[in-house]
């Protein structure tokens, strides 16, 4: 039986000496395809590593940096100096066989690090505010603004990334949906992580994870910085009045595809109106 403490993962206070306040790797969330890390460096500070055997998306959440891999070099990049912002953010594709290398130019650098098998299949990218497919998704207090950094219409090996910002009182990856059965073209295996930001910062948010027999079944109350693991099942997001959510989500799994199923105790919701 899976418990709540097992699916959230909270930001240290302070980094590491790599500028790491946040990681799940493959082994310790126990699954086979997602790897997320949150760093924060500041000014001047350097961030180098090889990809190995993962395809890597370097997503700039906040300030400024320079980036290089073994192909490629970007300077200064990034816009925003918070995600509340709402406005799209430059990432870097780096593939398999490759490294990166990143520079911290603001005064701090908030930094998304989305890992997933990779195949080296494509070269290192600059994905530009300009090139993410932005769309509002849902009505009325399901609606949503999505930011589709690394959607399945943009090349890579495994990854998808996405942004979404819920407004205080909206609900989110609502109507419950889940994907875990690899039962194309109805539906796809994608393991997924939550990654939360909470404004203001002493808010929270509300987020259930659950599948249909209930085996797994859990209400987690979610704080700024927190990242949620979704192995399996259904899982929608509310964000409590007074406070904006934003959450950044990887997915990846066997298939490179999102088809999700529908709760089919709330169906009905998507056919209203």
């Amino acid at each position: 039986m899976t418990k709540s403490s097992e699916l959230i993962v909270k930001s240290a206070a302070n980094p590491d000496s790599g500028g790491r306040v946040l990681e799940i790797t493959r082994e310790s969330a126990g699954w086979d395809y997602v790897g997320f890390q949150v760093c924060r460096l500041t000014k001047g500070q350097v961030l180098e590593r090889k990809t190995g055997n993962e395809e890597v998306c370097l997503v700039i959440l906040s300030g400024k940096a320079s980036v290089a891999t073994e192909d490629q070099q970007w300077e200064e990049i990034g816009e925003r100096m918070s995600v509340f912002e709402r406005v799209p953010p430059y990432s870097v594709y780096v593939p398999s066989g490759n490294f990166y290398k990143v520079r911290a130019l603001s005064d701090e650098l908030e930094l998304a690090v989305c890992t997933a098998p990779g195949k080296g299949t494509y070269r290192s990218r600059l994905i530009k505010p300009g090139d993410v497919g932005v769309e509002m998704r849902g009505s009325g207090s399901m609606q949503r603004l999505i930011h589709n950094i690394l959607p399945e219409s943009e090349s890579a090996d495994s990854l998808l990334v996405v942004e979404v910002f819920t407004p205080n009182g909206h609900w989110s990856s609502y109507p419950p949906h889940k994907h875990d059965q690899l039962n194309l073209p109805e539906e796809s295996l994608l393991e997924e992580t939550y990654y939360h930001r909470i404004e203001p910062e002493q808010g929270f948010a509300v987020q259930r994870v659950y599948t249909d027999d209930r085996s797994l079944d859990e209400t987690l109350i979610v704080k700024d910085g927190d990242a949620v693991l979704v192995p399996r099942g259904y899982h929608p997001v509310s964000a409590p009045p007074g406070y904006d959510l934003y959450y950044l989500n990887v997915m990846a799994g066997p298939v490179r595809t999102w088809k999700f199923r529908n709760d089919p105790e709330h169906e009905w919701i998507t056919l209203r109106g």
